[in-house]
């Protein structure tokens, strides 16, 4: 299994730019880490733990259906390069707002909401950059598995290296290391290959290119399941990232100091180690009992194990049970991202992908901070558990009434007729 995970990184390209992902990466989760406790450390109210978090995150829902037609408009390596760059200054504008004392929680989720705003735009391309990376098809799911592994990667050792920043008393550390983690991306960029971007003629109209790329993913089972299916998970399971720090300080009652930042760490570590071993495990896995089957069965087991996080007694049983959510959440996000990735067309892939990342980015935040408002009269432990068993009863009812839209996730192998063929007018 371990073999078949790691084959993508045969190619030159996708191995470039999967390990300047992961350095940017590590920043990117010191930073998130440091603006987590930062909030909730002045705070303590879980309600503004999840405004930051979905600040950073509901960019991705507003604005990427723009990047996904810029980035089947424009050639998408370029486009990249420019949102990285946009996203260095902005972390750097972080580090000189946190270092000069001016990072009152109202600043810094504005702040994080720019930041994920140029991520936003520009990571539809990456996203639709993925098939060309690698040399074979049958290594997509392995490489979108890895992409995920290299983000859940940081997400170990960026925790760690924000502990050790925000140890010395410096959230603009943090911050500082985010904006120059960029700059690996960037170097990757300049050195990779890709074939020539199409040439389009048509003059831009991104709404109309937006709506045909709507267009196509409604018609397309699997595409159509996996974005209804994401948005579900997003709502009901997705806000327990948001909500860590809120557990660690106040449900495992470890205080807003040394103890509450050691226990953020580590449970956010414990779940980028199990994202990790369930991105190497997935495509094996897949190969053994089908792309379908094995989405499906994370499907299910991810509410499962989100009641068992929430009823953890103490900080080592939450991080136990934390390794085992991130490996199932990771399954299902893998699973259902790969499934959109082949069934979209190259000519459209970055739109149909980007209503895959609306879905996730705009009912995420908002369920992270309907979860916090929540939380914040019953607590964190209960909003969770009962997320757990809403999302587990809606996927049997799913099952039960209409088990069409679990049915769509199989066989993503074998493109589908009329789908996945050229642009019938020949544009992209």
């Amino acid at each position: 299994m371990a073999l078949t995970s790691l084959r993508p990184l045969r190619s030159r390209n996708f191995a470039l730019l999967w390990s300047a992902a992961l350095v940017s990466n590590i920043g990117s989760w010191m930073q998130a880490v440091a603006l987590g406790i930062l909030v909730t450390a002045r705070t303590h109210n879980p309600l503004w733990t999840g405004l930051v978090a979905a600040a950073a995150f509901l960019p991705n829902g507003l604005l990427a259906p723009f990047g996904g037609a810029l980035a089947d408009r424009l050639d998408r390596r370029r486009w990249l390069l420019l949102t990285t760059t946009a996203e260095t200054v902005i972390a750097a504008l972080l580090a000189v707002l946190a270092a000069t004392g001016r990072d009152q929680p109202v600043v810094v989720v504005i702040v994080a909401f720019l930041g994920g705003s140029a991520a936003a735009v520009g990571f539809p391309a990456y996203q639709a950059m993925l098939p060309d990376l690698v040399e074979r098809r049958d290594d997509l799911l392995a490489a979108v598995s890895l992409s995920s592994a290299q983000f859940n990667l940081g997400r170990v050792v960026g925790p760690a290296l924000a502990g050790v920043a925000l140890a010395f008393g410096s959230y603009s550390l943090a911050f500082a290391a985010n904006a120059v983690s960029f700059g690996a991306v960037i170097v990757a960029l300049l050195l990779i290959r890709l074939p020539a971007p199409a040439v389009v003629s048509e003059p831009l109209r991104i709404f109309r290119r937006i709506a045909e790329g709507a267009r196509l993913a409604a018609s397309e089972p699997g595409c159509r399941s996996a974005i209804v299916l994401i948005g579900l998970v997003a709502l009901l399971a997705s806000p327990f990232i948001a909500l860590v720090p809120a557990m660690a300080i106040d449900a495992l009652h470890l205080g807003p100091h040394h103890r509450g930042t050691v226990g953020t760490t580590i449970l956010v570590t414990a779940q980028g180690v199990g994202a990790v071993v369930g991105a190497l495990t997935i495509p094996g896995l897949a190969r053994r009992i089908g792309r379908g089957r094995q989405v499906v069965t994370a499907l299910f087991a991810l509410p499962v194990l989100l009641a068992l996080y929430a009823a953890a007694p103490s900080l080592w049983w939450a991080a136990l049970a934390l390794f085992f959510v991130g490996a199932g959440y990771i399954a299902v996000l893998s699973g259902l991202n790969t499934v959109v990735q082949l069934r979209a067309p190259e000519w459209a892939r970055g739109r149909v992908l980007s209503l895959f990342m609306l879905s996730l980015g705009t009912i995420y935040p908002l369920g992270a901070i309907a979860q916090g408002a929540i939380g914040s009269h019953i607590g964190v432990k209960a909003v969770t558990a009962g997320s757990g068993v809403v999302l587990l009863a809606v996927l049997g009812l799913t099952a039960l009434f209409s088990p069409g839209v679990f049915r769509a996730l199989a066989d993503v192998g074998v493109p589908s007729e009329g789908v996945t063929g050229p642009h019938p007018t020949g544009r992209r």
